[in-house]
């Protein structure tokens, strides 16, 4: 891993054997070993992927997001932490950390996520599912899902979640 083009802040927490490519931003967050970060991915503080995922390309994971193990994340996939989110207080100043709470996010085991895909605050990702490209999630995700469309909605439910 050469350290040319690549944003790496001295709090971010690598595993063994990380793969990092070119133009990354990753800040305060954590990494599993043996995870692949693709090029253009920004993964910010307080937000954790485990090991043996795959982060494809243009993907943005902000804090509050946990990935666990073995999950697979599309090219252009954005996560969300914030269900109504203001520039500005009440006042009319910009908004601090101070002004609002993150709402967590959580990609179990397993799941994939498909390309161009939006990841809504407060949901839970199940083991084994499966997020068609281009969707919007909106609620929780059950284990062995296979979900699309915009909202997301579950079109079937695979007989084994190792499927």
């Amino acid at each position: 891993m050469s350290g040319e083009y690549l944003c790496v802040a001295p709090d971010v927490k690598l595993g063994k054997d990380v793969k990092l490519s070119k133009f990354i931003n990753l800040y305060g967050c954590e990494i599993g070993d043996q995870t692949k970060i693709g090029a253009f991915v920004e993964i910010q503080k307080n937000a954790k992927v485990g090991s043996n995922c795959k982060i494809s390309s243009h993907t943005f994971i902000c804090e509050g997001v946990t990935i666990e193990d073995d999950v697979f994340v599309g090219h252009g996939v954005t996560f969300i932490n914030d269900t109504y989110p203001r520039a500005t207080v009440p006042g009319g100043g910009l908004q601090t950390e101070e002004d609002w709470k993150v709402e967590p996010t959580l990609i179990k085991k397993g799941a994939s996520i498909g390309s161009g895909a939006t990841i809504l605050s407060k949901v839970t990702i199940g083991e084994n599912a499966i997020v068609g490209a281009g969707s919007v999630v909106t609620t929780n995700v059950p284990a062995g899902a296979i979900v699309a469309g915009n909202p997301a909605r579950v079109l079937r439910i695979a007989a084994s979640s190792n499927s």
